[in-house]
């Protein structure tokens, strides 16, 4: 089979024109307009059986029979690197257009599995579809001739078409189980490499960087760091005239299905979120992200991501992880800019300290930016359920700044000492969502091992005679459905449990982070999304005759900072 398959090739050979037989059973003689169609297929798995199934000799073969029964107008309709299990193929549906317009006399395959490798599809053209359109349907090698009614050969047709179906079946199976084995090896399945990426010349399971590519990713990424959300971040790279990922690899020599549109930098939201969804730029090689029901429903679908298969370190990595997850984060943050087109970098950050819901930004066309203003979502839509925690961006934006400034700054100077209180004040919190997530874990674990008791005992009794079918059916079901929920949740809290451990990781990332803003002046999106996970805000209060209002700075991987606290200790 060649790399690139032949959508479809129409070919016509010079015209058969002898005189017509006399026999009056032969049809071969057929009207000058009507042709001779000669149907060749291969794909990857016929290609493996060698060239007794090639293109080349398939069109020989047939040619050759239409010369020697003198049938008129051969044109040849190819299929190269097309399933017979898939009839969605061009070159055929071109042929069954010819068919249906009663353009073609005669149908030539080498054998019935050129036409198909489904029984059912097979069947329902040879049976009705050719016959309605008056189109005579040969299969050299296995002896089929549709206008032979008396033929032994006809008969087996049926019997051939299961073996040609079973073969598939067979083949699909043996490749879904290699790929399977390969997938859970940590071998890459697919054969299109992630734009960023290219295949290493030496290894073509490597990847290696792609350094213009690369740096694009990078950019997509800063922007939605920033704040930006995919269309807009699709209208800068348009704007700066960056090629889309399938020009780029059109640009570098590299096939891709995907059509190039009218304008090469004309990107969409779509790919940009695709992009911003890929776990592979943190390096992870991801199998089984995809799947197909049988091999006769080709449709792609998306895989839950419980059932991927990720081997982390297997290429170099383009993004960090915890860019990477805070990206994530800021995707299920998302946020509408205003009606006048104004947007704030603490939008979809900041929330209310007693309903915890997010407060929304709000401004005007009258508004200068000094007015602009967070008001708690809640009570905007219903004022009797929350207070106001009104706060002014602009104040907002001093207080975080200098609260960013004093710890950047404390840890400069106080680094260890920061460590070793923070770590304790992990370790504590930690150590309290562990208890409370191995207490459930155990709880369940003694609840599956009684359902496993339970089974057996009705189990006993049914056979027994002491238990009814009926009633050990209801039971069985029942113990098997709470069986099946307990196991997906202790699961989940094995994975909760492990996380909660990897916790203490974060604070160095976080202390290394920190040391690069050390006397920052002022904030933006990206500074924002990397340092600080939540902001709550608290309702104002004015009993002593001032407003005063406390806020509080959740930072990314580490929580709360008491850094007032901290601060006092080091000048006590």
């Amino acid at each position: 089979m060649t790399d690139m398959r032949k959508n479809g090739i129409i070919e016509t050979t010079n015209p058969v024109l002898p005189d017509a037989p006399t026999d009056k059973e032969d049809h071969t003689d057929m009207s000058g307009a009507k042709i001779t169609a000669l149907y060749c297929r291969l794909s990857q798995e016929d290609e493996r059986l060698g060239e007794s199934l090639s293109i080349e000799h398939q069109k020989e073969i047939l040619l050759q029979y239409a010369k020697d029964h003198r049938f008129p107008n051969p044109t040849f309709f190819v299929d190269d690197g097309y399933s017979g299990t898939d009839f969605n193929r061009p070159g055929f549906k071109k042929m069954l257009t010819e068919v249906e317009a009663g353009h073609v006399g005669v149908l030539l395959t080498k054998d019935l599995s050129r036409l198909g490798r489904n029984m059912a599809m097979v069947g329902l053209y040879t049976t009705f579809t050719f016959p309605q359109n008056g189109v005579r349907y040969i299969a050299i090698n296995d002896n089929y001739d549709s206008a032979d009614q008396v033929s032994v050969n006809n008969d087996f047709a049926g019997i051939r078409n299961w073996f040609n179906e079973f073969f598939a079946r067979d083949t699909s199976r043996k490749i879904r189980a290699i790929n399977k084995a390969k997938g859970e090896k940590g071998v890459p399945l697919t054969t299109n490499v992630p734009y960023g990426y290219m295949k290493d010349p030496s290894d073509p399971k490597h990847w290696i960087i792609d350094p213009e590519a690369a740096q694009v990713v990078r950019y997509i990424f800063s922007l939605c760091m920033e704040g930006r959300g995919p269309s807009q971040i699709a209208d800068q790279l348009i704007a700066e005239k960056v090629l889309t990922p399938a020009a780029h690899k059109r640009e570098m020599g590299i096939n891709v299905p995907n059509p190039i549109p009218e304008n090469p930098c004309h990107w969409n939201s779509s790919e940009v979120v695709h992009i911003l969804e890929m776990p592979e730029y943190t390096g992870c090689a991801v199998n089984f992200k995809t799947y197909t029901n049988s091999i006769w429903d080709k449709k792609t679908r998306d895989n839950p991501k419980e059932n991927w298969a990720i081997f982390p370190g297997h290429h170099e990595a383009i993004i960090e992880m915890d860019v990477f997850q805070r990206v994530q984060e800021i995707r299920q943050q998302r946020h509408r800019r205003t009606s006048n087109g104004r947007s704030n970098i603490f939008s979809g950050l900041v929330y209310c300290e007693d309903c915890k819901e997010k407060l929304y930004f709000c401004s005007c066309r009258t508004f200068q930016p000094n007015q602009e203003f967070f008001d708690c979502s809640t009570h905007w839509k219903n004022k009797e359920k929350c207070k106001g925690h009104y706060i002014r961006a602009v104040v907002l934006e001093e207080v975080v700044l200098a609260h960013v400034q004093m710890v950047t700054s404390y840890i400069l100077r106080f680094e260890d000492y920061f460590r070793q209180v923070m770590t304790a004040q992990k370790r504590q919190a930690s150590k309290e969502a562990i208890q409370i997530r191995k207490k459930e874990l155990d709880r369940d674990e003694r609840r599956i091992s009684e359902l496993k008791r339970l089974f057996i005992k009705v189990y006993e009794d049914n056979a027994a005679g002491r238990l009814s079918d009926e009633r050990y059916e209801m039971l069985s079901q029942t113990y098997e459905e709470e069986q099946k929920q307990l196991e997906a949740d202790t699961a989940r809290l094995r994975q909760e449990i492990e996380v909660q451990e990897a916790e203490n990781d974060h604070l160095e990332r976080f202390i290394e982070k920190a040391r690069t803003y050390v006397g920052i002046k002022k904030l933006d999106g990206y500074i924002l999304h990397e340092l600080i996970s939540a902001i709550y805000v608290s309702a104002p209060d004015k009993s002593s005759g001032h407003r005063e209002q406390h806020i509080r700075i959740e930072y990314n991987g580490i929580g709360f900072i008491p850094i007032h606290e901290l601060m006092a200790k080091q000048t006590a």
